[in-house]
């Protein structure tokens, strides 16, 4: 038998140490350094990855330093999900041999998402393993999902990832589903399912059979209470692409966001709405996120945002109060705090408004989160709307950054945020000054309003 031999190691950076530190001297994270046992050098292969090699198919040996001009590289093919907001968020479907993690607070949809998304798929040979539910629970659920099930996809309730790769090399599946890589265990760790080195193992193993054998990999992972993808971060840095799948169980929105991707862009976004036959993928979000009966209504502005390439409208909800007790509260939903008490000190030094000893909340309607900065002269008209109590025009739609000295710096892509909300029926669009150079207005039907300075706005906005 081997010997065994214990040794620390950061679980942010993979830092390793002879024995326990408080501070990781590679990333500067505190307690980070968890204990493992790791063998000799000239321990046995890990049996995994046997397993995973004897899996590949297509294989062709070890491979071999070449030059880089002798190596092909063309458009990467992909595997069409029949989920436009899925292909869209992974650059345009999915790329055979990469290892996609998706995951996402408890109970928000990630299994309903991929158990959908892969009963759709029927001219493919799909193995679905899962750990966390039996295949009674996944039948009641594809049923709910569902009337047509795949005959393609195949349900395996396995956590042992000798047992999964084995059946791998039956199956030979062209797709193949993890739910969740957290309850995966593997015989060279004897610590528990879900620990860093279980994680870390499994991860590592079913990486390379995907890469060898040119077989995508979608795997489902837990979040801690911090938000963050549970395990080492080093999980992270494995994976092709990390998708983030959000939103508030009291909300029937879902978002995906793309937090890293090897084969496309990570300012992509999809909207989903949860629905008791699945999750629906939202085309328009703007009629969606906008209410049609806020018309005499003070403290709401209409914002033209963009995530991604995808421009859409929201409403900017605003509450400004006089503080009942000592110290006035600042509450932000669905906005960075932090921007908020900057616009609300650019407002008090550049243009007048006492604000101090008031309350002040704000709310992106519809549990979305925004950081696009050229939501920022909608936040300030809906916060001076609410202070004055005078309702802004529910025809008029803004867009526009903020700068400290009270100017209205120009936006990108204004031609997208001008033609959303033209297609919306709005009147009148008010925009950064500096926005109009190039802009041809001739053929738009929406009145635009260009603005150099906070001022100016709420001259056209209030009179």
């Amino acid at each position: 038998m081997a010997k065994e031999k214990v040794v620390y190691v950061c679980n942010r950076c993979g830092q390793e140490s002879p024995k326990w530190v408080g501070k990781c001297p590679a990333c500067g994270e505190w307690n980070s350094f968890v204990e493992q046992v790791v063998r000799k050098e000239n321990a046995p292969l890990h049996p995994a990855s046997v397993l995973a090699a004897t899996a590949l198919k297509g294989s062709s040996g070890k491979p071999k330093p070449l030059p880089l001009g002798d190596i092909e590289a063309g458009e990467e093919p992909r595997i069409d999900l029949k989920d436009a907001e899925l292909n869209r968020v992974l650059g345009g479907g999915l790329v055979p041999g990469s290892l996609v993690l998706l995951g996402g607070e408890p109970g928000i949809g990630k299994s309903t998402l991929v158990l959908q998304t892969v009963m759709r798929i029927t001219d493919r040979r799909i193995l679905y393993v899962s750990g966390e539910e039996s295949a009674r629970q996944i039948k009641l659920r594809a049923d709910r999902l569902t009337s047509h099930p795949s005959e393609q996809c195949l349900i395996l309730c396995e956590t042992s990832l000798e047992q999964i790769f084995t059946h791998i090399k039956n199956v030979r599946p062209e797709l193949v589903v993890i739910d969740s890589i957290q309850t995966l265990s593997t015989e060279v760790a004897e610590s528990s399912p879900g620990s860093i080195t279980q994680v870390r193992e499994c991860a590592a193993a079913i990486l390379r059979f995907a890469k060898e054998s040119h077989t995508p990999v979608i795997l489902i992972g837990h979040i801690n209470k911090e938000g963050s993808l549970a395990g080492p971060k080093v999980l992270e840095h494995i994976v092709d692409t990390v998708l983030q799948f959000e939103g508030d169980q009291h909300y029937l929105y879902r978002i995906l966001r793309s937090i890293k991707n090897r084969f496309g862009s990570t300012a992509e976004l999809g909207i989903y709405e949860m629905r008791q036959d699945g999750l629906r993928a939202v085309d328009n979000p703007s009629e969606l996120l906008l209410s049609q009966d806020h018309d005499g209504m003070s403290g709401i502005a209409v914002a033209s945002a963009i995530e991604g390439v995808r421009p859409f409208l929201i409403e900017t909800q605003a509450l400004v109060s006089s503080a009942v007790y000592g110290n006035p509260q600042r509450s932000a939903t669905g906005f960075d705090i932090r921007r908020m008490n900057m616009l609300l000190a650019v407002l008090e030094k550049r243009v007048g408004f006492k604000l101090g000893q008031k309350d002040v909340f704000l709310n992106i309607a519809g549990g979305l989160r925004v950081s696009d900065p050229a939501i920022d002269l909608a936040v300030i008209s809906a916060i001076l709307s609410s202070n004055m109590d005078a309702a802004i025009d529910s025809q008029t739609c803004m867009a526009g950054e903020i700068g400290l000295s009270g100017e209205i710096r120009p936006v990108s892509r204004i031609e997208q945020r001008i033609s959303e909300a033209e297609k919306l029926g709005f009147k009148q669009f008010l925009l950064p000054r500096h926005n109009l150079q190039g802009l041809n207005s001739s053929r738009l039907k929406i009145e635009l309003v260009p603005v150099r300075k906070v001022e100016e706005a709420f001259r056209m906005l209030f009179g």
